[in-house]
């Protein structure tokens, strides 16, 4: 069975203690750190590898999130933002900056369990905190996508692979792995990086191409 490594950074020695604790009963995790800044962490680690941080987006060291998000994505970590939820533009900021999504300190173990084993193993965890900061941010620059190009998106970021995209609008599939192409060129020239599925994933969410997590 394979292991994720995961650390946490958080300021708040008693949430860390019971981070750790919480994880400990399950298999597929395997806590490797739980520091307070992302620096101590880098430096914890060397050159060990670690599949997922877990992010306090509210640090004391003066940090940004922004930075701190790019410092541990250029370390080959993904991200999931960890908050107590009552600051929407620390959200919007790691919405940005690339986290696999946001959840509440608050939340039951159980939910909080699921979303790192899944954010682990790669998936974005689209809760309704994140669907939140992103519905009221004014900084995401419109891609001018076309109603065809939106169609393709909604299909393939929400799971479909080109063949299947390709028999549900009658395209080739050469022609809709052409528009996934150009949808990805025109996130990146608006500044809004779609190189993977989960980016274009994000980026449906973001407007409004796939329906956000507790929304009707």
């Amino acid at each position: 069975m394979h292991r994720y490594r995961v650390a946490l950074i958080d300021d708040h020695e008693i949430v860390a203690r019971g981070f750790a604790g919480l994880f400990d009963t399950i298999p597929e995790i395997h806590v490797v750190a739980t520091v307070a800044t992302v620096a101590e962490l880098l430096d914890e680690a060397g050159e060990s590898h670690i599949d997922l941080v877990i992010l306090d987006l509210r640090l004391s060291d003066g940090s940004t999130v922004t930075d701190n998000v790019d410092r541990l994505r250029a370390a080959g970590a993904a991200v999931l933002a960890f908050t107590g939820g009552d600051d929407a533009q620390l959200m919007r900021a790691a919405a940005r900056s690339g986290v696999l999504g946001v959840v509440r300190k608050s939340e039951p173990a159980n939910v909080l369990l699921d979303a790192v084993t899944r954010a682990a193993a790669g998936d974005t965890i689209a809760s309704t905190e994140w669907a939140a900061a992103l519905d009221g941010d004014p900084d995401l620059s419109d891609a001018g996508l076309s109603p065809r190009e939106r169609e393709v998106l909604s299909l393939y970021a929400a799971g479909a692979k080109a063949p299947l995209v390709a028999s549900h609008t009658g395209l080739s599939e050469l022609t809709v792995v052409d528009y996934i192409r150009r949808v990805r060129s025109k996130y990146e020239r608006v500044g809004r990086p779609a190189s993977t599925k989960i980016d274009l994933y994000k980026r449906a969410l973001e407007d409004g191409i796939l329906p956000l997590p507790g929304r009707s």
